[in-house]
């Protein structure tokens, strides 16, 4: 290899090397935020990386508790009568939590 071969590759090299850590730090430096509507309107975002804890008020006095513990978000209890959120699981990214009789949604958003 002739020193000319050699420059070109390590400025390919390091090109790309720039471009992979831009690519990681847009990627990596977004955390997933969990966003809280009822009725539509954003009631509360929270940080998928901090366990929390909110009580949410629905419409018609109904509350759902949200949990947030271990970078996953569930409903633990809810005043609904079918249960549906609290029986739904955890959100992610491709599904949300409903409750329809307190108009409750929650989701994981980048």
């Amino acid at each position: 290899m002739r020193k000319s071969d050699l420059l070109l590759l390590s400025s390919v090299l390091a090109i790309a090397l720039i471009v992979f850590g831009i690519c990681a730090a847009l990627y990596l430096g977004k955390g997933e935020t969990v966003v809280v509507r009822v009725d539509g309107e954003e009631y509360a975002r929270l940080p998928l990386d901090e366990d929390a804890e909110l009580l949410i008020e629905g419409v018609n006095g109904g509350t759902n508790l949200l949990i947030i513990k271990d970078g996953k978000a569930y409903i633990s209890e809810a005043t609904c009568p079918d249960l549906v959120c609290v029986h739904t699981g955890h959100a992610d990214e491709l599904k949300s939590i409903v409750c329809l009789p307190n108009r409750v949604t929650v989701s994981i958003e980048k």
